[in-house]
């Protein structure tokens, strides 16, 4: 078994990222990548992801987020803080 370290990340991603199909392409990146966690909209307009997984694969997708995530969406910026999780995820799901 690989010794990779698991980690997960809590982003806000601002913008417009509502309304665009941000979720669900953030899921799709996220499950090519392996990762578990969610994504949902948050009453400020923003979007709020939750990232577990291996470190390189959590910096991916925290790297696509930055780049402007999929091309119907635009990001202003994205807030990024370590997270340690109450609950072990399974998949990676859209919150509503």
């Amino acid at each position: 078994m690989k010794n990779n370290s698991c980690i997960c990340v809590r982003c806000w991603v601002h913008g417009m990222v509502q309304g665009v199909g941000f979720r669900y392409s953030t899921q799709r990146e996220a499950l090519k990548l392996g990762l578990t966690g969610y994504a949902r909209n948050l009453d400020d307009g923003s979007v709020e992801v939750l990232a577990c997984g291996e470190a390189d694969q959590v910096e991916q997708l925290v790297g696509w987020l930055k780049a402007g995530g999929p091309r119907s969406a635009r990001v202003d910026k994205v807030l990024t803080e370590p997270y340690q999780p109450g609950k072990t995820w399974t998949d990676f799901g859209i919150r509503y």
